[in-house]
């Protein structure tokens, strides 16, 4: 699940730099946002509002965008400062609707503090917020396909 960044940090440095890079490799491939999105397995959309500032990507958007586009890992060496704009930009608005989880807070032992400086530990703590936001709105993520298989 991609967040919407505040209208504020659409023209924050990592962010902006993985956008302008997003574009740049796709347009030097020769590829509109719908054919790097039929390879990428996102939707046209998502292409677009990554580029635009309008929402973030994901870890798996970047990584995928790097292996079609043959930028030699550029987009997800950014991931981490733009995970981390992600993250300030989650705390600032506080939570989204719904998005809150009703949960009894003494069921669950309360998670382990990470390093926020370390970037890995960061783009781990996002990954896991979006799984269990996931779980708990019973809402599975409409931007990554399920893995392909048998139906």
């Amino acid at each position: 699940m991609d967040r919407t960044p505040p209208s504020g940090t659409a023209h924050s440095g990592a962010s902006h730099r993985f956008r302008s890079e997003l574009r740049r490799w796709r347009t030097r491939q020769g590829l509109t946002q719908r054919a790097l999105a039929e390879r990428v397995r996102f939707s046209r959309e998502t292409v677009a509002a990554v580029e635009s500032g309008r929402r973030f990507g994901s870890h798996e958007f970047a990584v995928r965008c790097d292996e079609v586009l043959d930028t030699g890992g550029r987009l997800a060496a950014l991931w981490p400062q733009v995970a981390a704009e992600q993250l300030a930009a989650d705390g600032r608005r506080g939570p989204r609707f719904g998005e809150v989880a009703r949960l009894d807070p003494a069921a669950a032992p309360p998670p382990a503090r990470r390093d926020a400086s370390d970037p890995e530990a960061v783009v781990a703590a996002i990954d896991e917020l979006r799984e269990l936001i996931g779980q708990v709105l019973g809402q599975p993520d409409a931007d990554v396909p399920p893995p392909p298989g048998p139906r």
